[in-house]
């Protein structure tokens, strides 16, 4: 592990933060799993996370959603406070961000590419911005992550990988499997979310271990 900058971190905010990151990803795992109780006829295969955060029960998946942000603002934020790498490290911060800020008007807007007419479409542009953070992200990152621990550059890389892999399937699926596809993505998602939240809450408690 990389003990040049715990010094100047502080472990109490790392660790809180680091710990609404993983919340964030219970928040919309949660949500994905109780959500579907609440809509009559909902299909775990062929109905999106986005069904479910419209209509009846909506209130369920919005609550996920907010949540799920906020993790990934808080993971943002700790990555900027225990800044591990240069421009890259940076670059992920900021993709961090906007994914928080998407994944908001996600669930703030009932609108998901159904056809609605009323106001403009936007949610096939935030699906897509999705897509090209949450790669950006653990590639931007992964060099700084190693510098924490070799494991977590991989993993970044990884989830990287099956991300670009993975991603793009998704506009050429059928509708009657995109939503257990979306769900396989979600957790590509969350992973990330995790890992950067264990490795916080590691250099937390290692920060802690050298000022006591």
């Amino acid at each position: 592990m990389d003990k040049q900058k715990y010094g100047t971190e502080r472990p109490h905010l790392l660790f809180c933060l680091g710990v609404l990151g993983l919340l964030g990803c219970v928040s919309l795992i949660s949500a994905t799993l109780i959500g579907p109780y609440f809509v009559p006829n909902h299909n775990w295969v062929a109905d999106t996370i986005s069904d479910l955060a419209a209509g009846e029960g909506e209130i369920i998946m919005d609550v996920g959603l907010y949540g799920f942000a906020i993790g990934l603002m808080a993971t943002a934020l700790a990555a900027s406070h225990a800044h591990l790498g240069n421009v890259g490290w940076s670059v992920g911060i900021l993709s961090l961000a906007a994914l928080a800020a998407s994944v908001i008007i996600v669930g703030a807007r009932n609108e998901y590419g159904d056809g609605d007419s009323d106001g403009v479409v936007i949610h096939i542009y935030l699906v897509y911005g999705l897509g090209i953070f949450f790669l950006l992200a653990p590639l931007g990152m992964a060099s700084g992550a190693g510098c924490h621990a070799s494991w977590a550059k991989v993993a970044c890389f990884v989830l990287a990988g099956l991300w670009a892999v993975a991603a793009p399937v998704f506009f050429f699926l059928p509708t009657g499997i995109d939503g257990l596809y979306e769900r396989a993505l979600g957790g590509i998602a969350c992973a990330f979310v995790i890992l950067l939240s264990v490795i916080f809450i590691q250099r937390a408690r290692q920060a802690r271990g050298e000022k006591s």
